[in-house]
Formats: C-alpha cells, sequence, structure tokens
C-alpha cells in the first residue's frame, strides 16, 4: 500500500519538533478529519534556514510533513513557496489515492507559515484558506 519512502519517513521522521524563536509559524488541517499540521520556521535573508513540523495525523501526513520539510529547507520563500503536493507524493514514490489530501495539507502548511512569516514582515498576504475534510 506504501512505498519504502513513506514508511521510510513515517517510521523515522525528519525534522520533528518545535523552533522556539521561529518567525514563520503555519497551521493547517481540520480536527473533524484527524490531521493537523503545523510547520516553524526560521528564515533568514530571505532563505528558509531551519524548518521542524508536527503532525497529528496518520502515517501519510507524518510522512509528508517530514518529506515536505527536507524539500524546503535551504531554499529562498519564494523557491518553497512553489512546492506542490505533486512533487511531495512524486519525492515519496506515491500515495494511495485515499491518502492525497495529506500531500496538500502538506503543501498548505508550507505556504501558511511563509504566509505567516510575511505578514509578521508587513507585507499584505491573504489569509489562509479554512480546510475542509474532502477524504
Amino acid at each position: 500500500m506504501y512505498s519504502e519512502k513513506v514508511m521510510e519517513h513515517f517510521a523515522n521522521p525528519r525534522n520533528v519538533g518545535e523552533i522556539p524563536d521561529a518567525n514563520a509559524v503555519g497551521q493547517v488541517g481540520n480536527a473533524k478529519c484527524g490531521d493537523i499540521m503545523k510547520m516553524y520556521m526560521k528564515i533568514e535573508d530571505n532563505v528558509i534556514k531551519d524548518v521542524k513540523f508536527k503532525t497529528f495525523g496518520c502515517g501519510a501526513a507524518i510522512a509528508t510533513s517530514s518529506m515536505a520539510t527536507e524539500m524546503v529547507k535551504g531554499k529562498t520563500v519564494d523557491e518553497a513557496l512553489q512546492l506542490t503536493n505533486k512533487a511531495v507524493m512524486e519525492a515519496l514514490d506515491g500515495l494511495p489515492k485515499e491518502k492525497i489530501h495529506c500531500s496538500v495539507l502538506a503543501e498548505e502548511a508550507i505556504q501558511s507559515a511563509i504566509n505567516d512569516y510575511r505578514r509578521r514582515n508587513g507585507e499584505d498576504v491573504p489569509e489562509d484558506k479554512e480546510y475542509t475534510c474532502e477524504h
């Protein structure tokens, strides 16, 4: 059902935890669905120097959070905003159809944290969209 990469990122997730002095924090998900992702970033000179996550959810939610953090660490804010759920799924060698929403959450958690960073720096950024259970 799950690829070896998904299982590896679930069993040994990268970048788990919080960043106490994070200057970008985003949270997406819905407790009714059972998936909530919170991303913490330390951004300096427009580059994501550190990123960590806390995810409440299934193995696929944890694996996509882990992979997404690996994919944006060291990237510029603009590069990180280009991350798509499809890229996360491809990096994990795919997800079952009923777990695709987990990769969407990972993409949205990254965007939410970057939006928070931009708001903190006086940029006019639209509010994060409300996550709905579509799975």
